[in-house]
């Protein structure tokens, strides 16, 4: 052992695609959704989402998210005030 501790693993997911409408969170086509990865924190996670989403800038319907897993798997582990 080398004595480093590793970061807390907060996993986020990078996911996209072709909204039904904009302003609307509704994927036009469920089978064309682009997983991107599963990422161990939110700058990776963020790296991941600003690479998809400046190749697609030309497409004003297609949209990226990043999806904060660990807070779905430990709710607990949320942030205070509603975020």
């Amino acid at each position: 052992m080398s004595g480093e501790t590793q970061p807390k693993q907060l996993l986020h997911l990078v996911l996209g695609g072709e909204l039904s409408r904009i302003g609307d969170v509704e994927f036009k086509d469920l089978e064309k959704v682009d997983i991107v990865g599963v990422y161990p924190n939110y700058a990776a996670a963020y790296a991941a989402w600003r690479a998809k989403a400046q190749q697609s800038v030309d497409n004003a319907h297609m949209r990226y998210f990043i999806v904060h897993l660990h807070r779905l798997l430990d709710p607990s582990a949320a942030p205070q005030g509603g975020r």
